[in-house]
């Protein structure tokens, strides 16, 4: 089976067996395959079972084979992936070996087929959205929250949000850390969160936050700065973005949802200007602020918001 997972490896991509870089599990042989692309693939088995992962496409010798996740995989053999792939990626980008939550939470996407240079340059090139902050501030901020575990459950579809595509779409990757954002808040006050709570319209709310016994949705929206839309003014673009959200999704759902707006991406003058007028955004109850990578969040509400999140 191996030499022909390499042999279809090799004839569509370019393939070099390696030894791995790590000792395989016990019981289990393992191999390295790197393409000539950049791809990597690894392989282990034994005489009953063998796994095979990696960020390139699936040889056609594996093609009705049953796909398992990570966490449905033996322990020893997650472990001895998730090794070998954390340190092909902090060769690759030693920027990012001082945080090994963020690392290990978003290898789904930094290695990923497509994305992983997208990805990447979203942190080292753009502080991950956060304006007039350096990179190392945006990264340790991620891992401090990163670091409480309460996305661990949920790393998957999470870390998928960023996207993997090739192109650097700044403004959908900015728009995903703003759960991120709001997701922090919840867990800085108090609350306990699950994402993608999915509801009666068939739609998916961001997050349930729950304390006490007691539990509210919350949605989350991200506005860009006027430099990056063509809303005119600051306060335009918070109102414009919100009026989006809560007439589609939230109108569809009736009711019961907390909106937050994330202001994140604003330029102190931006948000200044939008703190200053309050305006209203189209849906109650809401929360509008602006976080920094130090933890710093201002903002205000709108309506009756029963979380309590100091702003």
């Amino acid at each position: 089976m191996v030499g022909q997972v390499y042999r279809d490896l090799d004839r569509n991509l370019g393939a070099t067996r390696r030894q791995p870089w790590f000792r395989p599990p016990d019981r289990y042989a393992g191999e390295r395959f790197e393409m000539d692309n950049g791809d990597t693939a690894l392989f282990v088995w034994n005489d009953t079972e063998a796994y095979w992962m990696g960020n390139t496409e699936t040889p056609e010798a594996l093609w009705r084979t049953e796909k398992y996740s990570f966490d449905s995989v033996p322990d020893d053999v997650s472990r001895w992936a998730t090794r070998e792939l954390t340190a092909e990626l902090h060769e690759e980008s030693p920027w990012l070996k001082p945080y090994p939550h963020l690392s290990w939470f978003f290898l789904p996407v930094f290695l990923s087929k497509d994305g992983r240079e997208a990805t990447r340059a979203f942190f080292f090139d753009h502080a991950a959205g956060f304006p007039d902050a350096t990179r190392e501030e945006a990264l340790e901020f991620y891992e401090s929250f990163l670091r409480t575990r309460a996305l661990d459950d949920w790393r998957e579809v999470m870390a998928g949000k960023l996207g993997t595509s090739e192109h650097l779409d700044l403004t959908r990757m900015t728009a995903a850390m703003g759960e991120f954002n709001a997701g922090h808040l919840l867990v800085e006050a108090g609350y306990d969160i699950e994402p993608e709570i999915e509801v009666s319209t068939g739609h998916a709310i961001d997050y349930r936050a729950e304390m006490g016994g007691d539990a509210v949705l919350v949605e989350v929206t991200r506005p860009t700065p006027v430099g990056k839309r063509r809303a005119g003014t600051p306060v335009a673009a918070v109102r414009d973005t919100a009026e989006t959200k809560s007439d589609g999704q939230l109108e569809a759902h009736g009711g019961g949802v907390t909106l937050f707006v994330d202001c994140s991406s604003f330029p102190d003058d931006e948000w200044q200007s939008v703190l200053g007028e309050r305006p209203e955004v189209h849906h109650r109850p809401a929360v509008v602020f602006r976080l920094r990578p130090s933890g710093r969040v201002e903002g205000y509400t709108n309506g009756s918001v029963t979380l309590d999140i100091g702003v």
